[in-house]
């Protein structure tokens, strides 16, 4: 009988070594990052070998690869590790959830269900997300995701279902057709994927209408009013609001409690968004900014931002889990489970089947935190993003352009009052990561090009904020010349 296995096929000695080889070359990135630039381009020869390589004809040895990464691949960061990257919304990785990563791919588990590990850590992993920020969680209320934007998929398919149901139809057999359409409220700075989610289900772009903000970029409840008995008078049939808890512009926390007062008063699903900034409750004196969020259907929150979970880990969490299993249960035969219990499987309550292993390196960043690890984290950066507002405030050629709710500081450079800052604002940003002394990415807020800045990194210093404001600085002036 031929051996059709890959020559490269090694036994637990060779596994051995290269793993520590591969955890030796792990850990001298890790401990490396903040001595080298932030970002910088990919240069020409290792971007083809990046994207023109063949796939060999033969199989190669672990300790090749592990050398190739180690020349090719890592020294081209994204520069979220480092202490200088205030760009989006990107943590650097809590070093649990890298260690446990091997594990989960020894397992190499589906977790769609079944009495195995995975689906275990997940249910006791979901609790700790919702206990964290404050959610009522029942058994299965909820599920970990590729990010936020499957979650917000999830969430708007149950709030589409239960819309149907309630006007005594059901969505998934009969679709949207003939149907009056179902309308969507978000504002102007609700994030993209509430809109994708939208299209993705069928709702159309046209039914997700756009309530304005006020002068600190949260929801204008008064507005929200209005269009909703507009779109009623007008038959259509408002279904749900998507409020956001800290958004990606400014970390703006829209008045979650009033928007729930309409919700209610319309039997509209509350959705929030809280990919980014839900667990910004935890800050000192933050909670009175969220009050309501415990009142909403659905909430979804991303553990791989703020918490430094290794990407990608996102968490959709449900007030009824009821509602997620009437929008995507389907068991066939070769899946039925009789000892799956009330909750069923994962798989039923959203649309991926086959499902990673996200639940342990979950647990590892919350456990190797703690509660007490992961509150001092939000206050650290949260506390970063207002020391930053008030040495804008404090400079002669920085304006400060939203007050600061998170850990987001939204502000402009300002050295003059003449014309072009438009431009300048717009162009500072990929200036200042060229530079890749920081890094630092742009928006458009109120109308106007916005510098902002982002705080994950637990390592990152008040000499780190001076370091940034000084880059723009010369950034600008490179521009201006």
């Amino acid at each position: 009988m031929n051996d059709l296995r890959p020559a490269t096929v090694n036994d637990g000695e060779d596994l051995r070594a290269a793993g520590a080889k591969a955890a030796a070359i792990v850990a001298g990135h890790l401990a490396g990052v903040a001595d080298r630039p932030v970002w910088q381009p990919v240069p020409a020869a290792d971007r083809a070998w990046l994207s023109d390589q063949e796939l060999p004809e033969t199989g190669r040895p672990l300790e090749e690869l592990l050398e190739d990464a180690r020349a090719h691949v890592l020294p081209h960061p994204m520069g979220n590790g480092h202490p200088r990257f205030f760009g989006w919304v990107n943590s650097p990785p809590n070093p649990a959830g890298v260690l446990v990563e091997p594990l989960a791919a020894a397992l190499n588990p589906s977790c769609a269900g079944g009495d195995h590990a995975g689906p275990h850590l997940e249910r006791a992993v979901v609790r700790w997300l919702a206990e964290l920020v404050g959610f009522p969680h029942r058994p299965g209320g909820g599920l970990l995701t590729s990010g936020a934007s499957m979650a917000t998929v999830i969430c708007l398919a149950a709030a589409r279902q239960r819309a149907a149901l309630a006007d005594g139809w059901d969505a998934r057999e009969e679709g949207l057709s003939g149907r009056p359409p179902m309308v969507m409220y978000v504002t102007e700075e609700g994030h993209s994927c509430l809109h994708k989610a939208a299209q993705l289900l069928g709702l159309g772009a046209r039914h997700v209408r756009t309530v304005p903000v006020d002068a600190a970029h949260r929801m204008d409840v008064s507005a929200l009013r209005a269009m909703v008995a507009e779109d009623l008078q007008a038959g259509l049939r408002p279904f749900c609001v998507a409020g956001s808890a800290g958004t990606v512009n400014s970390g703006a926390v829209d008045p979650l409690g009033e928007i729930a007062d309409v919700a209610a008063e319309h039997g509209l699903w509350f959705h929030v968004d809280g990919a980014y900034g839900a667990l910004g409750i935890l800050a000192d004196g933050a909670s009175p900014h969220y009050a309501g969020l415990e009142r909403a259907d659905s909430l979804a929150l991303d553990p791989h931002k703020w918490l430094g979970v290794p990407v990608g880990c996102g968490c959709a969490l449900l007030r009824d889990p009821a509602a997620a299993r009437a929008a995507f249960s389907l068991v066939p035969s070769y899946l039925i489970d009789d000892n799956a219990g009330e909750l069923g499987w994962f798989a039923e309550y959203g649309p991926e089947q086959t499902r990673p292993f996200r639940a342990l390196k979950t647990w590892a960043t919350l456990s190797h935190l703690g509660r007490s690890g992961i509150v001092s984290l939000v206050n650290h950066t949260a506390g970063l993003a207002r020391t930053l507002a008030a040495m804008v405030e404090e400079a002669a050629d920085f304006e400060l352009l939203a007050p600061v709710t998170t850990s987001i500081t939204a502000f402009r450079y300002r050295p003059h009052d003449g014309d072009g800052l438009e431009a300048l604002n717009r162009a500072i940003p990929g200036a200042v990561q060229a530079r890749g002394n920081a890094f630092l990415t742009g928006t458009r807020l109120g109308g106007g090009e916005t510098l902002r800045a982002c705080f994950l990194h637990p390592d990152t210093t008040e000499r780190d904020l001076a370091v940034l404001l000084d880059e723009i600085r010369l950034a600008a002036k490179s521009l201006q010349t």
